[in-house]
């Protein structure tokens, strides 16, 4: 079951790929500065996923807007992560939860997808810049899409 709005959001530090290599990505870091959309999927290079990074990246101006940063995270690893967003085009910054601790936290870790082990369900987070959840959704299934017009509507209401 996912964390409940109202809650300190888990802070995290995370692994991502970039062009200046492997770096770190740490939910705390957007503390005091901005809100953060964060976006657990179940795995990279597969159809619902793609089409959700691919949305948010083409979206991705009215989230910077509302002062959000928008951070994926599944438990493919970081040089899975970037081969799969360099051959999509997209442009939200992804992190690797590859030992699952992350989506465990967040309440979001399905101990099993159609037999391929643990991967995180289909789950979407507002964190606000004091640390508190204030939007928590997880999918029903991992074929549906979190509610992004909510999540919007959510986030036009933080400072």
């Amino acid at each position: 079951m996912a964390i409940s709005v109202g809650s300190k959001a888990p802070d995290f530090t995370l692994k991502s790929k970039t062009a200046a290599g492997v770096v770190d990505v740490k939910l705390s870091e957007n503390f005091g500065k901005k809100n953060t959309v964060l976006l657990f999927f179940p795995l990279a290079f597969t159809g619902v996923c793609t089409q959700e990074m691919c949305d948010i990246t083409a979206g991705l101006n009215a989230y910077s807007a509302m002062n959000a940063d928008v951070i994926g995270v599944s438990v493919d690893s970081p040089f899975a992560q970037e081969a799969w967003a360099q051959k999509e085009k997209i442009g939200i910054r992804l992190a690797s939860d590859l030992n699952k601790k992350t989506a465990e936290a967040y309440g979001t870790l399905l101990t099993d997808l159609m037999g391929l082990g643990a991967v995180s369900a289909r789950a979407a987070f507002i964190i606000d810049k004091g640390g508190v959840v204030q939007y928590s959704e997880q999918t029903a299934t991992p074929k549906e899409l979190p509610n992004f017009t909510a999540i919007k509507e959510t986030l036009a209401k933080l400072k």
